[in-house]
Parts: C-alpha cells; structure tokens; sequence
C-alpha cells in the first residue's frame, strides 16, 4: 500500500492511495480537470481510479464530483447525510455506495473503517484504511489514519489512530495568527476555532502527544490555513513532540503542495 497527498488545504483535498488491486481518492476536492492534472503528476490517472471516498460535503472535499460523470466507473463511498448534501448539487448520479458512520467494510483489498469526527458538516467522518494480513510477510499489516475537518478529538477518535502506521491529521490553524487575522470576522473565527470546526496547531500536539503510539512511522500535518497558519509555526509547535517520537517522521503539507508517494510495505 502507498500513498499521496494530491493537495491540502481551503482550496482543495485529496490523496491517493493504491494497492495491488485499488486506486481509491480520499475527497475530491478539486475540479476534474485539476484532479486529473495532480493525478497525472502522481503518474497515474482518472480513468485508473477505482473509487473515491468522501469525508463530508464541503466543496474543498467534493467539488470535483460534478466533474466526474465523464467517469461512470468511478464508485463514490459515503454516508448517506452526506450523499444526500452533494448529490443536491450534482446534474447527473455518480455510482454511490453508501455506508453507516462507524460501519467497516471490505473494498477490493482495502479494509476500511469509517469513524465520526464533530465538525460543521452534515455527518462527517474519518478513514482507517488498512491492508495486508498480520504474519504475512509479502503483505504484512499496515494502516493510514484519514483525519481532517475536525474541531477536537474524543476518545473514539484517539483510539482510532493508535493502532495505525501512518496518521493523516489536520493543523488547520496558529491559535495567535488567527486572533490577529483582520480578513476573517470574529463570528467565523469563533467557528473555526470551535469545538466543531478546526483543530489548532496547539490542538493537533495535544491530540498526538496523549496517544504518542509506538506503532506511527509517519505523521503528516495538512488542511493548513493560508492567512492564519505558517509551516514554520506548525513546526514550532510539534517540535518538542517530534523530539519524543524520534523515530517517526513528519511532514507538514503546506497548501498547494502535493507529498512523494510513500510506501507503507
């Protein structure tokens, strides 16, 4: 299993991730046109693309939908508050398949696992993707957490991403930078900074330090803020956490910005 991450942040999401037997994209959050030029980057293409699963309906994570009617093919997974939310904006019916917030269910060689996450959207949820088998040496076990679009994190959530191997989490904001943001009014701020709105930067150590698993080979910080987030002030804030989880890696993906395939065998 490997993975990249297409593009994060307010303008768009989306990442791919590939096994032997799928090419599924985690939102689509960008024009077709765009999706299939970020794709062709990646080498690969809209035409090979099995699947996509949708976290919720916010145009950053499914506007390339109405895009797509040139690619029936395309299986769209997603809850049913959510279909209903984009399907209302769509002018054809792509292929959905829809699934229960909590359920796991089998697609091709992906086990996926679907988890609720609080933000301001009809029924958001996470991803845990998980491939492989436990003992098996070709195949061995691996797991990626997809966690963005929240604005705190239960329980539920950091048991989620204990177990996994590479987590995908949001640092969608600087705490200060945002107090001092003049573009924005003080009514979408207090949203943003809400309990189901962004995480902070300082929300985002919190969440990985009270889990701080040994089994995480890989974070990647991502849904960054243009005005009011930095990659330098993500770093400040992660710095002494990376210290403590030396053996981890960190990426901060700062907007416009696509990651390296990276390979979880």
């Amino acid at each position: 299993m490997r993975f990249s991450i297409l593009g994060s942040g307010s303008s768009g999401n989306a990442a791919l991730l590939v096994t032997e037997n799928a090419r599924v994209l985690v939102d689509a959050g960008f024009s077709a046109r765009k999706l299939g030029q970020l794709l062709a980057a990646a080498g690969e293409s809209l035409e090979r693309v099995d699947a996509i699963f949708l976290t919720h309906e916010h145009g950053d994570h499914a506007a390339g939908l109405e895009g797509l009617k040139k690619f029936p093919h395309i299986r769209v997974f997603a809850n049913e508050p959510t279909r209903r939310a984009v399907q209302g904006g769509l002018g054809h019916r792509p292929d959905w398949q829809v699934f229960q917030t909590g359920a796991r269910f089998v697609f091709r060689d992906l086990q996926v696992e679907s988890f609720a996450v609080p933000h301001d959207a009809q029924e958001p949820v996470g991803f845990r993707f998980t491939h492989g088998h436990d003992g098996d040496l070709l195949a061995p076990r691996r797991s990626l957490a997809w966690l963005t679009d929240l604005g705190h994190a239960p329980q539920n959530i950091r048991e989620c991403i204990r177990e996994c191997d590479v987590v995908v989490v949001e640092s969608n904001h600087c705490s200060e930078l945002l107090k001092a943001d003049t573009k924005r009014p003080w009514s979408l701020k207090q949203r943003i900074a809400g309990r189901h709105g962004h995480l902070s930067n300082e929300a985002a150590r919190e969440l990985l330090a009270t889990v701080a698993s040994p089994r995480w080979r890989h974070i990647y910080l991502t849904h960054l803020s243009r005005d009011c987030n930095t990659r330098a002030a993500v770093e400040l804030a992660l710095a002494e956490l990376r210290l403590a989880l030396s053996a981890c890696e960190f990426s901060v993906v700062a907007p416009g910005e696509s990651t390296p395939w990276y390979d979880l065998a």
